[in-house]
């Protein structure tokens, strides 16, 4: 494949910048000890995006994990006599995060940094979009000018600092508020680069608004996603924060290579993950014109055919830049540029030469929305084209290639590419598509689209095993559908999909069986979770042979591995499994899907989630809650009870052990029946915006108060002998109701 890259010179001249013989530092001590005064860990907002901070200015501050990596969240620089502190997250300049000691104590000397001025000085902050800081700076004797109306950015000149997004500004409001930042004004920015582009499908992160402010001063928002860490913390930079700073990575990568100065395997995990990151947010890099790694990337063994048999692994750090380096290299190519990638042919698949390429027409109701099955698979490296109607034009519709959909640069191996899947806008009559891996095509539709039944035509697609139930005649499948030649299939019910290889279902004679399963599946998780049967959209189960996290996990779709395909079509397995083994995985991640979190509080996302798990054990298997497993014996649970009510009823330690906190659910459940989550869920889902709860504490509160009034009975002391806080208010308020308790609990 073609490895050329075009070179920005802007970025060159930045990393060019850095002498090779010390760390790429900007801030002195003394800068990053005023904005880490009195800061050891801050809470985080969920789903926090990554900062890459490179170049001779700027620093990271504070540190997100994201699996065994650090990536900066925090980071701070200079912009002529401006000062800018970079936030990877709104949410720090939330009610909540402000409202931690830290996490408050952060912005202010955030401010009081970026105004470069006395410490006792009366500060003047503007402040745009972020309603939580003018209230929470005036309670910190900060002044506080909410900026409204179209002259915001004439009145700049008169702040100590700024506090706004910069998503929301045209190019020229960016360089008029440059012309400020240069001059002296400090500035503030709180913003998470995935929601743009969520939000802006098709864009890039170049012309993203804070990138084009501060991308020249060395931050730039990335792509990605953190998540949230098991504590809700994430610490100030420490020793490896100058391994989170690409030019200092390179330098570390380059060295180690040579032999001139060693690092551990942790430490090259670490910057080799930096640069990664860097080379993704700041496309299209020459690589090679960073000091030390251009012999290095340009030597020809990097193999990436049977990377299933042959991971690359953190200790290849060059091997993975070169294939970081490629992968940016496809995203910005045309279709008309595109090759097979080697990697292609170990997975996804190969797709036999001589399959046939076929056109066909297909109807997509857009009152449903997210991904619609084609049956047809796009070739690696091939062109496919989708020919639409004139009306469909701005619609954000998109042709997307491939359904393994999760990205593996977090992995220590990667047992495939770890980005592999493309989407395509259909903005014009006809659209071009190619993927160097090739996948399964689906027509995606945005919510909230009122086009109704539309009819396009894709060419030059390869036809997939692919049955719907209730459409597809068994027959036809038997006798020829499920011999497709393309390498994946998909069967479809009414409430779920399975994306599987097509060698797994080569020999399945009965797919309408397996799909009546799963639909009844899902009627079940509908009917727990008290919401119509009939769905806005189908969920999806996708198999991969690298998943971002754990076995399985929930999304759309869920992801499992390979080894799972075979029991995904094995409904008759799964129902005969009386120890519900063989199906709890599955209904597990299902039941995921369902989960709200407003009656799931800190320490139960791995409990009640598995109320969806039994119940569908229960209805649709026909397995008894304590048949499902082990842990929910009637043996199991009397040792374990003993042990935590002897133990103190530890909070921490029930939050700490999901099949522990099953058993106060079970409880309720033999007591009081299903029934009763119904009527509670069903109180939960009708509730207004203004009654639901805020935080953890209404969250228990709620809960406890919400089941006893559904039951009749008060809960209060039962939660009590658990371990579970809630508040005198909350227990006082269903006093009038009789104790309950579960007969011989607490057990001697």
């Amino acid at each position: 494949m073609n490895t050329s890259l075009r070179t920005p010179p802007l970025l060159i001249a930045l990393l060019l910048l850095i002498p090779a013989s010390h760390p790429a530092f900007a801030l002195a001590h003394s800068d990053q000890a005023a904005l880490l005064d009195g800061v050891t860990k801050i809470d985080t907002p969920c789903c926090i995006g990554p900062l890459a901070v490179f170049g001779d200015r700027a620093s990271p501050i504070v540190l997100g994990k994201a699996h065994d990596l650090r990536e900066p969240v925090v980071a701070a620089t200079t912009l002529g006599k401006g000062r800018a502190v970079a936030f990877g997250h709104p949410g720090y300049f939330g009610t909540d995060a402000l409202g931690a000691p830290d996490g408050g104590r952060l912005v202010i000397n955030a401010l009081r940094w970026a105004a470069a001025g006395p410490a006792d000085a009366v500060l003047r902050v503007g402040i745009r979009e972020y309603p939580d800081l003018p209230p929470f700076l005036r309670d910190h004797d900060i002044q506080a000018e909410p900026l409204d109306g179209e002259d915001w950015l004439d009145r700049i000149s008169s702040l100590d600092v700024l506090c706004s997004p910069l998503s929301d500004l045209s190019p020229h409001d960016i360089a008029a508020l440059a012309e400020h930042v240069n001059g002296g004004v400090g500035l503030l920015v709180a913003e998470k680069a995935g929601d743009w582009l969520e939000n802006n499908p098709g864009s890039d992160l170049a012309d993203y608004g804070p990138n084009l402010l501060l991308g020249k001063a060395g931050i730039f928002w990335a792509d990605g996603d953190l998540g949230r860490p098991a504590d809700d913390t994430y610490f100030a930079t420490s020793d490896s924060a100058q391994l989170c700073h690409a030019d200092t990575a390179v330098q570390v990568l380059a060295a180690h290579a040579d032999g001139t100065a060693e690092r551990s395997p942790e430490d090259v995990a670490q910057a080799t993950q930096t640069l990664m990151r860097a080379i993704a947010a700041l496309y299209p890099a020459d690589i090679t014109a960073l000091p030390g790694l251009d012999r290095l990337l340009l030597t020809p063994d990097r193999d990436f055919s049977n990377m299933k048999e042959r991971p690359v692994a953190a200790n290849q750090p060059f091997s993975r830049i070169v294939l970081a380096r490629q992968l940016e290299e496809l995203k910005q190519a045309s279709p008309q540029q595109i090759a097979p990638h080697p990697a292609a042919r170990a997975f996804p698949g190969y797709v036999p030469p001589n399959a046939p390429r076929v056109s066909r027409t297909l109807t997509v109701d857009t009152a449903i929305p997210g991904w619609h099955s084609t049956g047809l698979y796009a070739a690696p490296g091939e062109i496919v084209e989708t020919e639409v109607s004139p009306r469909l034009d701005g619609k954000d519709l998109h042709l997307r290639i491939g359904a393994h959909s999760d990205t593996l640069w977090h992995h220590s191996k990667w047992r495939r590419v770890p980005e592999i899947t493309r989407t395509f806008p259909l903005a014009s009559l006809f659209t071009a598509a190619a993927s160097p891996f090739g996948g399964l095509i689906y027509i995606q539709v945005p919510d909230s689209c009122d086009l109704g039944i539309i009819s396009l035509t894709i060419h030059n697609a390869v036809e997939a095993p692919y049955y719907a139930r209730g459409k597809t005649d068994l027959r036809d499948w038997r006798a020829t559908i499920r011999y497709r030649p393309a390498p994946w299939a998909e069967i479809q019910g009414n409430n779920l999909i399975l994306t599987l290889p097509a060698s797994v279902v080569r020999d399945l004679d009965d797919p309408e069986a397996v799909m009546k399963f799963w639909d009844d599946v899902l009627d079940a998780d509908a009917d727990l979770a008290t919401i119509p049967r009939q769905r806005s959209r189908p969920e999806r189960i996708c198999a991969d042979v690298q998943i971002s996290a754990g076995y399985m996990h929930s999304g759309y779709p869920i992801m499992t591995h390979l080894d799972a395909a075979d029991m995904m079509v094995n409904a008759r397995k799964i129902m005969a499994d009386r120890r519900g083994g063989a199906g709890w995985g599955f209904f597990h991640e299902l039941g995921h899907n369902h989960q709200s979190p407003d009656w799931t509080f800190s320490g139960t996302g791995e409990v009640t989630v598995n109320l969806f798990t039994l119940y569908v054990c229960e209805t649709v298997c026909g397995t008894p809650a304590h048949q499902t497993r082990e842990q929910l014996t009637p043996r199991w649970m009397l040792e374990q009870t003993r042990k935590h009510l002897a133990d103190g009823a530890d909070f921490e330690k029930w939050k700490a052990s999901p099949f522990l906190g099953l058993i106060m659910y079970v409880q309720l459940k033999d007591a009081f029946g299903w029934e009763a989550y119904k009527t509670v869920f069903a109180e939960y889902r009708n509730l207004p915006d203004d009654e639901r709860p805020k935080n953890d504490d209404e969250k228990r509160d709620q809960w406890l108060v919400r089941f006893s009034r559904a039951v009749g009975k008060n809960l209060g002391p039962f939660f009590q002998a658990w371990g579970i806080p809630t508040s005198d208010q909350a227990r006082d308020s269903i006093s009038d109701l009789p104790i309950w308790m579960p007969e011989g609990f607490p057990p001697a």
